[in-house]
């Protein structure tokens, strides 16, 4: 039976290895790995391709006969990161101090492994008011070149709702939605915008995905940090970042169509909600960056 919430892992190696072979799982994949000095990690070459994205340090990666040095970042919170793409049926090695992820998407065309600078990473403000959010646009498409892939990071500051109003793009429908399963991986941490917080806290958020159709899922979890949910058809959203803590989450999006889009369906009962947007400000909180706010 399917799993939709995968709490996370500790030590040291893969923390989080979402592929195919995750039961009701097809299309994409994600590894969650954390590296001390002098330890490396490795994927065998297969029809997926993959994308190398630090989230707490600095590594190599070695793909194709080729070495990319990834200057990466402190954090999650501090800014968007720097990344390497590796392509179908190439194996690649991961080198450095620190936490990373590796997202993969189902793919077939051969292409050349190529680094992708953290300037190229496009940040929008998605929402207003306590529906603001920060979106990194690292590998969506027309960033990044890719034949599947569709991944992009989204931090929402304490107390505000993101993914939202819920959405979905569990069908085909040309132009319009598109047929994609999606995972999210949370990282949370106590606000720096409140008081000094107590040295036993856990920080918490809500995941929500609800049936679109006949198919059934029913999922509202408790997310904290280094967390998966998958989402693998039906209404998603909203991801709510608990007043006191910041939420971010990796998003890693593909499916069986040809068209690499992301085209949604908001909920029509939830739809009306994006017209309060143009009446409020964007959270002054965003953006996060490198004075960690």
């Amino acid at each position: 039976m399917a799993t939709w919430h995968y709490p996370a892992g500790d030590g040291d190696g893969w923390l989080q290895t979402i592929d195919s072979s995750t039961p009701g799982w097809s299309h994409t994949g994600l590894r969650i790995g954390r590296l001390t000095a002098g330890r490396r990690l490795s994927l065998g070459a297969g029809p997926v391709e993959r994308v190398v994205l630090p989230l707490a340090g600095s590594f190599h990666v070695e793909a194709g006969g080729r070495r990319f040095d990834l200057a990466g970042r402190p954090n999650v919170w501090s800014g968007p990161s720097d990344l390497a793409y590796v392509g179908p049926q190439t194996g690649l090695e991961v080198g450095g101090e620190g936490l990373f992820a590796v997202c993969s998407a189902t793919a077939s065309q051969p292409r050349e492994p190529y680094y992708q600078p953290m300037s190229a990473t496009p940040i929008e403000f998605r929402g207003s008011g306590n529906m603001s959010r920060e979106v990194r646009n690292f590998g969506t498409p027309g960033v990044a070149e890719a034949e599947s892939i569709i991944a992009c990071e989204v931090l929402t500051p304490g107390g505000n709702w993101s993914s939202y109003p819920p959405h979905k793009h569990d069908r085909e429908l040309e132009g319009v939605e598109t047929e994609l399963e999606e995972i999210y991986y949370f990282q949370l941490r106590t606000a720096p915008d409140g008081g000094p917080a107590p040295e036993r806290c856990a920080p918490l958020g809500y995941q929500r995905v609800s049936a679109s159709d006949d198919r059934s899922i029913d999922v509202l979890a408790e997310v904290h940090d280094g967390d998966v949910v998958l989402v693998p058809f039906g209404w998603h959203g909203p991801s709510m970042a608990a007043p006191g803590y910041d939420m971010y989450y990796l998003n890693v999006m593909a499916g069986p169509g040809r068209e690499r889009a992301w085209r949604i369906t908001d909920h029509p009962d939830q739809t009306w909600l994006r017209t309060m947007w143009p009446h409020h400000q964007v959270d002054p909180r965003l953006p996060f960056g490198a004075d960690n706010h």
